[in-house]
């Protein structure tokens, strides 16, 4: 059985880029995820990209620097540079999304503010009713 699925919370490393193929349009853009083990921190950056409505809508309300949910699958994309030698790179084609974040995430793309979520009253435990 073979299964190809990843789930990645990051920031946008770039503005999403906007292009036409053919009838679709196709979005790409880059995402750090950080990592920390041991008390060191590393940053894995994974290009992305994000087909029609999904693109579109990423590219209008997401920027650089913006933390962003994404899910899809993994694509090995091959070529051969200028001078004949191969070349493949890893990337994610991205099936959905989540923006993530507080109100100030909304910043400066055009995205209105999401409403904020009011922490729950504190109960004691003699109040929970269960």
């Amino acid at each position: 059985m073979n299964y190809n699925r990843t789930i990645l919370a990051g920031n946008l490393t770039r503005d999403p880029e906007t292009r036409s193929v053919g009838d679709h349009t196709v979005t790409g853009f880059g995402l750090a995820v950080n990592e920390k083990r041991g008390g060191k921190e590393s940053t894995l950056f994974i290009d992305c990209e994000a087909w029609n409505k999904t693109g579109e809508t990423i590219a209008q309300y997401a920027g650089k620097g913006k933390p962003l949910l994404v899910e899809g699958r993994l694509k090995m994309d091959e070529w051969q540079d200028k001078d004949g030698n191969k070349r493949s790179k890893v990337k994610l084609v991205v099936d959905s999304f989540q923006f993530v974040g507080g109100r100030d995430d909304a910043g400066d793309r055009g995205g209105s503010p999401r409403p904020s979520r009011r922490a729950a009253p504190a109960m004691d435990h003699d109040e929970i009713p269960f």
